[in-house]
C-alpha cells in the first residue's frame, strides 16, 4: 500500500496541513490485496470552493441557482410573512427593548403562539418544519426590523437546538424538542470559556463518568452564553475520558451534552453589559458537579468538537441572512434621504459621491442575499459539503452589513448619528457579528487552510501517479498539460456555458481569478510546505481572494437564473453583478500580488516587529512630538 511521509497537523482546533512527499512501499500484488479489502472510496467534494483550491472546477452547487422550495413550501412561508412583518410593526417595540435589555413576557407570549421559537424543529416534535431557506427569509424580516430581538430568539432557533436536531437521538428529540418549540423553554449553546474562544477544543469544563457509569460528573463554566440567563436546556461541552480500542491508551476529548437548569449544580451569573443586543440576555454559566445521565451524551462521546462545529457550520449562512434585512432598512433610509435632501441647489442623489455610495450599498446587499440563499438552499437540496461556502458566507455578510450600516449613516449625515433613524442601533447591534459564531479572522484562516490542505492532498495524489508514470499515463499527461495550458495563459476556466451573453465579459473575470488564484496556492505550497500554517500575512489574502471569487460566482449564477426567468429585476441585477465582478477580480489580482511580492513580505516582517514593540511597550511604542527626552 501507499504510505504518506506527511502527517495532518491539528493546531488552534483547525485540521490543518502538512505538505509532504509520496513514498510507495508495496509491490503490485500487495496493491490489489489491498484495493480489494479496501472501503469504497469516498464520495468526491461537491464543494464549489474546495475544488477551486485545487484546480478543479466544480459546478454542481453552483450553476444553476438553487431553486429549492415546490409551490406547496413556497405558499407555507408566504402565510408568515404577513404575521410577521405585523408582529413588528405592532408589537414588538425596539426602543423599549434596548433601553431595558429585555424583551418583555407578553410580546414573547405572542412570538411562542406565532410558532417562531420552532421554525426548524419538525411539525411532529410541535416545530413549524421550515427549510432552512424558509427560515432564511423570516430572518430577513426580523433582522430589517430589530436585530436584538432577532439574536434573542434566533439563538434558541438555531444553535440552541440545532444539535439535537443534529445529532440528538430519537428519545432526545422525543423528550426535547417540543419542550423547545411549544413548552417556552429556552434552549442555549454553551462553549466558549475564560480562556478559551476560538480555540474551542481546549475546553476546560470536564466531565467524569461515575463509578456506576450512569451518569457524568461535570464541573466547569461557560462564558458569554447568550440566553444563559433564561435557558432551562443547555447544549454545553466537556472535556472527557476516551480509551483508544485499538491501543488501550487513554487521553482526553470533547464531549457534547444536553444540560437541564434543573439538575442540581447548574446556574448563571448577571446578565453582560454590552455595547448592542441588549435585550438578547448574555450571562456566564457555570455547573457545580452536575450529574448528568449518560442518556444526555449528544452524539458520541469524544466526538463533541465534530458536534460543535457542525453546528456553528450549519447556521452561519443564519447570521447572512439576518443582516440583509438590516441592509435592505439602511438602504431604504438612504435612498429616501438622498432623493430628498437638497444641498447646493441639488439633491444629494445628483453628486457621483453619493451614487458611488448608495451603488456599492446595494451590491454588498445583493452579494450577501445571493450568498444567504446559495448556500441554505444547497443545504437543502442535500449538500454537505458546504463548510467553506458558509464560513464565507458568515464573513462577507457581517461584514457587508457593517459597510452598508455606515455608510448609510454617511450618507443621512447628523440625521444618522441620531436614534431616530434607528441605524446607530443597528451599528451597535451588528458590531458583534463579526465576532462570534466564529470570528471573522479565525474564519478566514480555516478558509485558507481548509482549502489548501484540500489541495495538498490533491498535489500529494499526483506525486503517487508521477511514482507509477506509466501505469498512471494518463493522469501524468492531463494534469502536465493542464498545468502548462495555465502557465501560458490558454486551456484556463471557462464559465461562460453557464452565463446569458450579457455576462460572458465577468465571467471571464471570474475565471481569470479563477486560474490565478489556483497558481498562487500552487507555489505557495511547493514554497513554504507544512510552514505555511505560520504564513498568516499571506493566508488573509488567500482568504480575501476566495471570498471574492465565490461572491463573483453566486452573483453570476443569480443574475443569469434572472435572466432566464424574465424577472423584472434581471436588468438590474445584471448591471451590480457586472460592477462587481470588475471591482472583484480587480481585488483578488491586488491580494494575489501582495502574496507574491517581495516588498510587501518585507512590509509584513517590518508590521511584525512594529507589533511586537507594542505588546512589549504595553501600548504605542512612540512618544509624543511634544515630550522631552
Amino acid at each position: 500500500m501507499f504510505q504518506l511521509t506527511g502527517q495532518t497537523l491539528t493546531r488552534h482546533g483547525q485540521q490543518l496541513v502538512r505538505y509532504g512527499a509520496v513514498r510507495c512501499v508495496a509491490t503490485t500484488s500487495k496493491v490489489k490485496a489491498a484495493e480489494k479489502s479496501s472501503s469504497p472510496e469516498p464520495k468526491p467534494n461537491q464543494s464549489f470552493m474546495m475544488n477551486i483550491f485545487s484546480g478543479k472546477l466544480q459546478t454542481s452547487q453552483l450553476f444553476p441557482y438553487p431553486e429549492p422550495l415546490n409551490a406547496e413550501q413556497k405558499e407555507y412561508i408566504q402565510a408568515f410573512i404577513d404575521p410577521v412583518t405585523r408582529f413588528f410593526n405592532e408589537t414588538n417595540n425596539r426602543i423599549k427593548n434596548d433601553e431595558t435589555g429585555k424583551v418583555d413576557q407578553e410580546t414573547m407570549d405572542i412570538v411562542w403562539e406565532l410558532g417562531l421559537m420552532g421554525t426548524s424543529i419538525p411539525e411532529e416534535f410541535g416545530g413549524l418544519g421550515l427549510s432552512n431557506v424558509q427560515a432564511a427569509r423570516l430572518s430577513d424580516i426580523s433582522g430589517g426590523n430589530d436585530l436584538a430581538f432577532t439574536i434573542h430568539i434566533g439563538a434558541h432557533q438555531s444553535i440552541g437546538t440545532k444539535g439535537i436536531l443534529l445529532y440528538g437521538t430519537e428519545a432526545q428529540k422525543q423528550k426535547y424538542l417540543p419542550q423547545l418549540s411549544t413548552g417556552r423553554v429556552f434552549g442555549a449553546f454553551a462553549l466558549t470559556e475564560p480562556s478559551v474562544g476560538s480555540d474551542a477544543a481546549s475546553v476546560k469544563t470536564r466531565a467524569v463518568l461515575s463509578p456506576c457509569g450512569k451518569y457524568y460528573i461535570l464541573n466547569g463554566s461557560k462564558l458569554w452564553c447568550s440566553g444563559g440567563g433564561i435557558a432551562d436546556i443547555f447544549t454545553t461541552f466537556a472535556q472527557t475520558e476516551v480509551v483508544d480500542p485499538k491501543t488501550g491508551q487513554k487521553k482526553d476529548k470533547m464531549t457534547a451534552f444536553i444540560v437541564e437548569r434543573g439538575f442540581n449544580g447548574v446556574s448563571s451569573g448577571p446578565p453582560e453589559k454590552k455595547m448592542g443586543l441588549k435585550c438578547s440576555i448574555t450571562t456566564d454559566v457555570y455547573f457545580d458537579d452536575v450529574k448528568v445521565p449518560v442518556e444526555n451524551v449528544l452524539g458520541e462521546v469524544g466526538n463533541g468538537f465534530k458536534v460543535a462545529v457542525n453546528i456553528l457550520n450549519s447556521g452561519r449562512f443564519g447570521l447572512c441572512a439576518m443582516l440583509t434585512g438590516t441592509m435592505r432598512a439602511c438602504i431604504e433610509k438612504a435612498a429616501e434621504h438622498v432623493s430628498s435632501r437638497v444641498q447646493f441647489k441639488r439633491k444629494l442623489m445628483e453628486f457621483e459621491n453619493v451614487q458611488e455610495k448608495l451603488a456599492k450599498m446595494a451590491m454588498h446587499h445583493y452579494v450577501a442575499q445571493s450568498l444567504a440563499y446559495m448556500v441554505s438552499g444547497n443545504m437543502d437540496l442535500g449538500s454537505t459539503d458546504y463548510h467553506l461556502e458558509a464560513a464565507i458566507t458568515k464573513v462577507f455578510g457581517t461584514e457587508a452589513g457593517w459597510y452598508v450600516c455606515d455608510e448609510a449613516i454617511q450618507l443621512l449625515g447628523g440625521n444618522g448619528y441620531m436614534q431616530a433613524p434607528g441605524l446607530e442601533q443597528f451599528l451597535r447591534d451588528m458590531r458583534v457579528f463579526r465576532i462570534f459564531e466564529g470570528a471573522n479572522d479565525v474564519l478566514r484562516l480555516f478558509i485558507a487552510l481548509t482549502g489548501i490542505q484540500h489541495a495538498g492532498n490533491q498535489l500529494k495524489g499526483l506525486q503517487k501517479a508521477m511514482k507509477s508514470p506509466l501505469t498512471n499515463l494518463g493522469t501524468v499527461l492531463q494534469e502536465g498539460t493542464k498545468r502548462v495550458s495555465r502557465k501560458m495563459g490558454a486551456g484556463g476556466t471557462d464559465l461562460s456555458g453557464f452565463v446569458v451573453d450579457p455576462l460572458k465579459d465577468s465571467a471571464k473575470l471570474c475565471a481569470q481569478s479563477i486560474d490565478l488564484f489556483n497558481q498562487t496556492i500552487e507555489s505557495l505550497l511547493i514554497k513554504h510546505g507544512k510552514n505555511i500554517v505560520e504564513r498568516q500575512f499571506l493566508l488573509a489574502r488567500v482568504a480575501d481572494a476566495a471570498i471574492d471569487i465565490y461572491t463573483m460566482a453566486c452573483t453570476l449564477s443569480r443574475a443569469s437564473r434572472s435572466v432566464r426567468k424574465g424577472l423584472p429585476s434581471a436588468e438590474h441585477e445584471i448591471l451590480m453583478t457586472q460592477a462587481w465582478c470588475t471591482e472583484a477580480n480587480y481585488r483578488v489580482q491586488q491580494n494575489i500580488q501582495r502574496i507574491h511580492s517581495g516588498v510587501f513580505n518585507e512590509n509584513y516582517k517590518r508590521m511584525s516587529m512594529i507589533a511586537s514593540n507594542i505588546c512589549s511597550h504595553q501600548g504605542p511604542a512612540h512618544t509624543n512630538p511634544l515630550e522631552v527626552d
